[in-house]
């Protein structure tokens, strides 16, 4: 049976998107991780998933490790479907930039209904990825087995963005750098040095571009044939 966006609290829809988008970048899915990218107290996040677990929606093992059910799974998947839909649509077509489609987009992903998901689809032509090279929930796109952190890249070899996981949408201005300097999904580039602590600097368009260690352990690349 479809979801519809009236059968969650919006709170439950949160938590489970913030579960699936950890496992999705590789995190633990501890409560304080959850509080971490959600920015909320760990009593609050305690308080949450014990309700989240009554109503059948995660389990929590041994090792204090959360992991969604199939009925949690198929709620943040549709959320996190609905979410990349419409940051595809305020880009795409409303030419907003990305963090201001980051942000519209978190209040979309609870109003947005079955029709409305088909019809996006209908006007994106059945995007397979978010702006930021993140798999679209419900496509069969899948991250290239050969896509590797920036950071494990030499100078002057080339690459192409693949992805800019869902991490970096947390951290205040990133987007927007990344996008005024151009590192983009599909867009070409050549590393001009590695820094001790993983800082990259690589050229893009013929413009060199600074990236921190932190963002450059988590971008993915694949190599320029």
């Amino acid at each position: 049976m479809p979801y519809e966006a009236s059968e969650h609290h919006p709170a439950f829809e949160e938590y489970s998107e913030t579960i699936y988008e950890l496992e999705e970048d590789g995190i633990d899915v501890i409560q304080a991780r959850i509080a971490e990218r959600m920015e909320v107290s760990r009593p609050a996040v305690s308080e949450m998933i014990k309700r989240m677990s009554s109503e059948g929606l995660v389990e929590v093992d041994e090792g204090a490790q959360i992991r969604l059910t199939t009925q949690g799974r198929v709620l943040a998947s549709t959320v996190v479907r609905r979410h990349r839909l419409a940051e595809r649509f305020l880009t795409d077509i409303l030419k907003l930039g990305w963090a201001d489609a980051h942000h519209e987009a978190g209040r979309w992903e609870h109003v947005i209904s079955p029709v409305v998901e088909q019809a996006l689809v209908n006007v994106l032509d059945d995007p397979t990825t978010c702006p930021h090279g993140n798999p679209i929930p419900g496509t069969d796109y899948l991250t290239p087995p050969s896509a590797r952190p920036l950071r494990n890249l030499t100078a002057n070899e080339e690459f192409v963005v693949e992805r800019i996981p869902e991490e970096l949408e947390f951290k205040a201005g990133q987007l927007d750098y990344l996008e005024g300097a151009g590192l983009l999904p599909g867009r070409r580039g050549r590393v001009l040095s590695v820094g001790p602590d993983g800082t990259t600097t690589v050229s893009v368009d013929g413009n060199p571009v600074g990236i921190s260690g932190f963002a450059s352990a988590r971008i993915l690349v694949t190599d320029a044939s």
